[in-house]
């Protein structure tokens, strides 16, 4: 009896599909590993035995990150769809409801109003998936995005510093305190970031370009830190233009204190994530454009 060609077609293994998925989503190999408690010996074979099945490269392997090749995003969009129906069938079978967890990472003063809103309605739309949501230095949040351990984040960088989904201009405002004004004094109070922080280089280089001497007076990792320094008559500082509350005193060039147009807001996601990171991205990145300032 002839055998027909369809029946001898492959049959592709789901932990292959879903090894091949943890690691584009992650972009790292060691990361996808932790996750998936697996070796990273392990989860490497299993890529390569899938690009044997498949018959090409899947992954670009090497510098930053681990991302999926033009064959690598076909068969990603398969696999998710394959593996979203053996969930389904599981669901079906067991009578639960899939959890996805969602990981998003937000600086401080995206955490409230607007964004907390939007985040509250697409939970509604969407109860099964988990937010975890993490706040933070904008060097932090890169730092846990490069690391596999954040899929969504929107940071602030230095303009065009590096690629993104899409990305905002930040308007800054100099601030004093609307009581107790530190503008005049010599030298000039700096209420500051850490180093390496947002800003601070910004800062030091407007006011030495004006000639004047100044002095660190305040450090703090925190925007709510920043801004209570500042209000209580500590020092001037740069802070969001929607950071600026009734205690402080914006600063002109008057006061000379030249604009600073350096900065820009940010929205990354990986080009392999999931449907449900893609749809809040394209949530996210709406309201910026309505509201970014």
């Amino acid at each position: 009896m002839a055998t027909s060609a369809k029946s001898n077609r492959l049959l592709f293994d789901l932990d292959l599909l879903r090894t091949l998925m943890t690691v584009a989503d992650c972009g790292s190999f060691t990361t996808a590993s932790a996750r998936l408690h697996s070796t990273q010996s392990t989860v490497s074979q299993k890529v390569r035995r899938l690009e044997e099945m498949a018959g090409h490269q899947l992954l670009v392997r090497g510098g930053r990150e681990v991302r999926p090749t033009d064959h690598g995003e076909k068969l990603l969009a398969y696999a998710r769809r394959m593996l979203s129906l053996n969930h389904e069938m599981q669901d079906a079978l067991s009578g639960a409801a899939e959890a996805i967890t969602l990981r998003l990472g937000v600086p401080e003063d995206f955490v409230a109003g607007r964004t907390t809103q939007l985040l509250a309605r697409f939970n509604r739309k969407h109860p099964h998936v988990k937010l975890e949501v993490t706040t933070g230095l904008s060097r932090d949040l890169a730092h846990g995005y490069d690391h596999g351990e954040l899929d969504l984040i929107i940071i602030k960088q230095r303009r065009n510093s590096r690629e993104a989904v899409a990305r905002w201009p930040e308007t800054l405002v100099w601030v004093d305190s609307a009581k107790h004004p530190s503008i005049s004094q010599d030298p000039l109070p700096l209420v500051t970031f850490p180093p390496r922080g947002l800003y601070r280089e910004e800062m030091i280089k407007a006011v030495e370009s004006q000639g004047r001497d100044w002095r660190i007076s305040f450090t703090s990792s925190s925007l709510f830190g920043v801004q209570a320094a500042v209000a209580g008559g500590l020092g001037i500082s740069l802070i969001p233009a929607r950071a600026v509350t009734a205690d402080h005193a914006a600063l002109t060039r008057k006061h000379g204190l030249p604009a600073i147009h350096a900065m820009d807001i940010a929205l990354l996601y990986r080009p392999a994530a999931d449907p449900v990171v893609k749809e809040l991205g394209g949530e996210l990145s709406r309201m910026l454009d309505r509201f970014r300032d």
